[in-house]
């Protein structure tokens, strides 16, 4: 869906959850041991429960209580770094669009709700990227395990 949909230009990720959108480097060691102590658990089932318009673009709304978990644990460590943005309450989703004239991005919302089925799907694993204007730059996978 996000091939289909996101402006190839600006396509630099496959599809993802953000859990936080700026955390500072020189703190690398300590988010690299929050994201394995977190990870030290299952997999877990996430639900796709509907599509939701961003303005610019469309994303597919997910649900799950471990997801939530994880993120205020993580929040928790990660609290004096963290950004204005990164201290709202998550929003989980997955960006199939974005970057496009809001008329597309509507026209895209409906025809995916029209369509819209609601399913699950397998949480894996964390990572941790670094931005880099444009491209981004893998640093951490960390699979769930447990």
């Amino acid at each position: 869906m996000r091939a289909a949909h996101f402006p190839a230009e600006r396509n630099h990720l496959a599809a993802h959850v953000t859990l936080f959108h700026a955390l500072p480097g020189e703190q690398r060691d300590a988010v690299d041991a929050a994201l394995v102590g977190v990870a030290a658990r299952p997999p877990f089932a996430v639900a796709v429960t509907g599509v939701q318009l961003l303005g610019r673009g469309v994303a597919y709304r997910l649900a799950a209580p471990e997801l939530s978990a994880l993120h205020a644990r993580l929040a928790g460590e990660f609290d004096p770094w963290l950004t204005p943005q990164d201290r709202q309450r998550l929003s989980a989703h997955v960006t199939v669009q974005n970057k496009v004239e809001p008329a597309v991005a509507r026209a895209l919302r409906d025809r995916l709700a029209a369509e819209f089925v609601p399913a699950e799907v397998p949480a894996r694993g964390l990572g941790l990227w670094r931005y880099l204007g444009g491209p981004w730059e893998p640093l951490a996978e960390v699979p769930f395990r447990g």
